[in-house]
């Protein structure tokens, strides 16, 4: 049975044992290790039918809520009510509720069910926000500090997705980089600095709808590299075609940055190779 220490065992002795051992608040993995069994599919029908003890459990951020949710059920409270205090979808109240009995309720009116459901839906937005602010927070601490190393590939990587590229039919090693994220351009920039290129070799320049706000964003695109506007090269404007519908308008627009090297065909060529020996390196892990 691929792995049993006992060939003779059969397999519902096998099983049995896996029972008592699953009874006694072992994992899958540690009684996959006492018994020696080494297939899942095996594992799997020995303990099928029981549940894993509770320490394994992973923690559910909703079985808080679900709980929250019974207990106001039980007490009266409708899919809107419970929707509007808790901010969780009536879908996964129904889910969590289905089997307690339904309350009683008064008629309502269209507009009064029209506002009702609006709340539910503004306060599950909210909820979903704080989630959505929750992860990406969580996520951010797990990065930590960045060692050099590490912000030399992310840089190299970057680059090679956003930067400019010498082609086969246009040979060109200039190393220029746009971008429209300012988080993206002091990444960059970092990058540039750990790689001992000094500000004095960069040369900026905005690109930016000719409809744009185009001297607030030249000024912000100043102060987010820390240089004197007037240093900028003469921003290009694109042309506006009013029969295009455009998603990027308003105060947060700003248009592209572009960052030149100067003197960066050196540099380029050893960003290439960078990113080949990048790319050589997890072929090796494949």
């Amino acid at each position: 049975m691929g792995g049993l220490l006992d060939q003779s065992t059969t397999f519902e002795e096998l099983r049995e044992r896996a029972i008592a051992l699953r009874k006694e608040g072992l994992s899958r993995r540690q009684i996959r290790d006492r018994l020696k069994v080494s297939n899942n599919d095996i594992l799997n029908r020995l303990l099928e039918g029981e549940p894993p003890p509770d320490w394994t459990r992973r923690p559910n951020a909703k079985d808080d809520l679900r709980a929250r949710a019974r207990e106001m059920r039980l007490r009266g409270m409708t899919y809107d009510k419970i929707q509007l205090e808790l901010g969780c979808s009536k879908s996964s109240i129904s889910l969590w509720t289905r089997d307690l009995p339904t309350p009683d309720r008064p008629p309502r009116t269209r507009e009064e069910a029209s506002a009702i459901a609006k709340r539910g839906w503004e306060a599950t937005m909210r909820q979903r926000e704080i989630e959505r602010q929750r992860t990406k927070l969580a996520a951010a601490r797990e990065v930590g500090e960045l060692t050099d190393r590490e912000l030399f590939l992310v840089g190299v990587g970057l680059y090679w997705a956003e930067g400019s590229k010498s082609k086969p039919h246009r040979r060109s090693e200039t190393v220029v980089f746009i971008n429209s994220d300012p988080g993206v351009i002091q990444l960059y920039l970092a990058w540039l600095s750990l790689l001992g290129v000094e500000p004095d070799r960069l040369r900026y320049r905005v690109m930016i709808h000719e409809s744009a706000q185009v001297a607030d964003a030249e000024h912000y695109w100043a102060d987010l590299v820390g240089a004197d506007v007037d240093t900028f090269e003469r921003t290009t404007l694109k042309k506006h075609n009013p029969k295009t519908v455009r998603k990027n308008v308003g105060e947060h627009y700003r248009g592209c940055l572009v960052v030149r090297a100067l003197k960066g065909a050196d540099l380029y060529r050893r960003i290439e190779g960078w990113w080949y020996g990048i790319v050589v390196g997890a072929r090796s892990t494949i």
